[in-house]
Parts: structure tokens; sequence; C-alpha cells
């Protein structure tokens, strides 16, 4: 997730940490999450506020979702990770395994307000992030080009893109999500992704690059792209460079996107876990995601400044994107990307 917490952060939700009881140790909580920006606003702004209310110290360990994901399977019998940050596909494949705790909801009470997009299965971990995979595009370069903009991902087909157009790869979960926006297009779905991967190829004769960093931004300033499969908020973040580029919600709906805060099955600090997955999920910690990130909020209760808003995933929009299958989708997830590359990349 992009920019998902700035140094405002400091001044919300954290502190509604309880503190410790009296017999409670203060420990160490160890916190597996996101690297980049979003390590270094961590680290600077909330880990402290949290150590203060709460009376502990935090170790903040920086990866990618799916590291995260391996070393919590690497550590399983021995956890040294209290809490895990990442994406909604990993999580499901850590949650299927037995890594991850459910929360416990008379220490997570903020459970209540989390949108119904956001809430997991058994509540083994919990959505406190939101953004949509759509489509992005160059308004200029569209407008000049009398391209209409973009409302079906079959749009970027069109030959007057050829050779404008990056997809993402199969490897990262844009490209599943590219997979799925075709697929639930032609009547597919997680169970029948044959119609996706004929979507998929059609676009693909326009592709001039896969992209397997799930940031394309470069492409975009260079003028190498004008269209793409994109998370929203790494959209919205963009253009606050003042690039001209758009975020649309497909016909049919975008697919949800979700940062998930999760407590480590058998992991040393299970109380300050749980409280700190609470943390993340009150209104103030959920209004700065919003501004600082363009992260929409997960819970019913965060309040946006109007122009803020507009930019993030609403509730009407929330409500109207159905969730991927993630057992479904990792179970054929290898599968795919044999095929995908053997038809789309080659295609």
């Amino acid at each position: 997730m992009t920019r998902l917490l700035a140094a405002a952060l400091a001044l919300a939700g954290l502190a509604a940490c309880a503190p410790p009881t009296p017999a409670a140790s203060p420990g160490r909580l160890v916190v597996a999450g996101y690297g980049g920006s979003y390590q270094e606003a961590f680290e600077q702004a909330v880990l402290p506020g949290f150590e203060k209310s709460c009376g502990c110290e935090v170790t903040y360990i920086a990866g990618s979702s799916t590291d995260t994901a391996a070393k919590l399977k690497a550590q399983q019998d021995a956890p040294q990770i209290d809490v895990a940050l990442i994406d909604d596909g990993p999580q499901a494949q850590a949650a299927g395994a037995g890594l991850l705790a459910r929360l416990d909801p008379a220490k997570v009470t903020r459970l209540g307000k989390v949108e119904k997009v956001a809430r997991l299965d058994g509540d083994v971990g919990v959505g406190f992030a939101l953004t949509a995979t759509g489509l992005a595009y160059n308004r200029d370069w569209y407008a000049e080009h009398g391209v209409p903009a973009p409302k079906r991902l079959a749009d970027l087909a069109d030959p007057r893109l050829k050779g404008k157009v990056v997809l993402p790869s199969i490897s990262n979960t844009y490209g599943v999500g590219a997979l799925m926006l075709a697929a639930r297009a032609d009547g597919g779905s997680e169970r029948d992704a044959g119609p996706g991967f004929e979507g998929v190829k059609k676009v693909a004769a326009n592709a001039f690059t896969f992209d397997t960093t799930a940031d394309v931004s470069n492409y975009f300033l260079q003028g190498q792209a004008v269209a793409s499969v994109w998370g929203g908020s790494r959209v919205e973040t963009l253009a606050d460079k003042d690039f001209p580029i758009a975020f649309v919600h497909p016909e049919g709906g975008a697919i949800p996107l979700l940062a998930t805060a999760n407590v480590v099955n058998k992991a040393p600090h299970p109380d300050l876990a749980q409280q700190f997955v609470n943390a993340l999920l009150q209104p103030g910690i959920q209004s700065k995601l919003a501004a600082e990130g363009y992260d929409g909020p997960t819970v019913t209760d965060a309040e946006l400044d109007p122009a803020v808003a507009e930019r993030v995933v609403g509730p009407e929009q929330a409500a109207e994107m159905k969730p991927l299958d993630w057992t479904v989708v990792n179970n054929a997830r290898s599968a795919w990307t044999d095929r995908w590359t053997k038809e789309v990349e080659r295609s």
C-alpha cells in the first residue's frame, strides 16, 4: 500500500491504546509490515506514540507481504513476530496455514465498526486500509487523441493504444486483478478463469511490458504508458504530482485490495498485539490514512474532508465491490502463472 502512514498519524488513533494493567509485562511488541516510506513514517510517528501509551517497546521489521508471510511460516513453531501487516492475498494463505490468530472482540472492540468488505473469515485478521484495483489512464493523451475514457478492461484493447499499455504481471496482486476483471466481465470467476485469459490476451496485444513491481508511475511519467490496470490510491498519489492521470472503477465493479492487520498465532505478546490492531481501527487513524495515502477507511465512523472523500473508496463503492475468493485464487495461482506465461506474455 502506498504512503500509508505520514507523520501526522502521531496525533491520532494509537493514543487510544489502553495502558497495560499493573500485572502485565510491558514486553517488546514485534510488528512486521511494509517497507519504504511506510516504514519510515511508522517508525517515526506511530510506534513512539504506541510505546508511550502502552508502556511497551516495539520493533518493526520491514518486508513485502510475501516476505512477511514466509517469515511467519518459518517461525510457526516459535513465532518471533506479534503483528503482521500484509495484503489480503498472502493473508489468506497465512490464515489457511494456521499462522494467524482470531481477533478477540473483547479486545479489538472496534470490529463492530468495520465495513463488511474488510471483515475477514472468522475475524482472523482485519482490513485496516482499502483501495481498489481498476483502470488508470492519462486524461490529456486520451483527450488529445480523441479516445474515450475507458469503462472496462476490454477498452484497453483499442488499437489506438498499441504499444501504450503497461499491464501488471501475474506475479503481483494487480495482475490477478486484471485477470479477474476480464473474467468477471465475460461471465467467468475465480473458479473459471478461462474468460479472463481470453480477455487479457486481447489487451496484451497493446502492451509493451508486463510490470512486476506493482508501481507503474515511471511508465506514465515518461510517456511510455497511457493506460494500465492499477490501484486507486497509487493513481491519486501520482495525480498529486500534477500528472493528468485518472482512476476508473470499471463497469461491474472494481476489485477491493486490502491491507490487513493480523495477530500472529502463538504470538509472544498476544494481548499487546490485539491492542495494536484495535488502535489501527480508530477513526482518527483511519481518517489520516485516507488524507495522507488515499487509502479508504474500513470503519463506518471515520470522518473525511469532502475533497479527500472524493478520492478514496467510499462506502457505496465498497458495497459494490466483490472481494476475491483468495482461497481459490491461491490454490490456482501456480497454474495461472504457467498459463499466463505461455498465453499472455508470449502472445
